[in-house]
């Protein structure tokens, strides 16, 4: 018992030092294991014209030679066809991608409580 409470203080005391971008990381990484049931929404002015959901994550697009930041995200989410919030039969997981440059978006977690 006691081992496991100066593992669990050592745990908490590394945390605490590490830099915010190593806590961001870390943050992301359990964010990313553990899923956030999000939803991307697209617009056309003020008109909604499609909807993913269940996504995990947004990634952003890095080059394979050179390692830059590419102008996109990805990601993969069920293609909300009839815009209920719900995995219909005919509803396919899909891979998508929106450009930084052209795409007006809102990505945000849905609760399902």
């Amino acid at each position: 018992m006691k081992l496991k409470l100066f593992l669990i203080g050592v745990a908490l005391l590394l945390l605490t030092a590490c830099t915010q971008e190593t806590q961001n990381s870390l943050s992301r990484s359990l964010q990313n294991w553990t899923g956030t049931n999000g939803v991307l929404d697209i617009y056309a002015g003020d008109k909604l014209v499609h909807r993913f959901i269940k996504i995990d994550k947004v990634s952003t697009a890095y080059g394979s030679n050179d390692s830059k930041m590419r102008p996109y995200r990805y990601g993969y989410g069920y293609d909300d066809m009839n815009f209920n919030f719900t995995r219909d039969k005919n509803e396919k997981k899909v891979y998508f991608e929106f450009s930084d440059y052209s795409t007006s978006y809102i990505f945000y977690e849905r609760n399902t409580n």
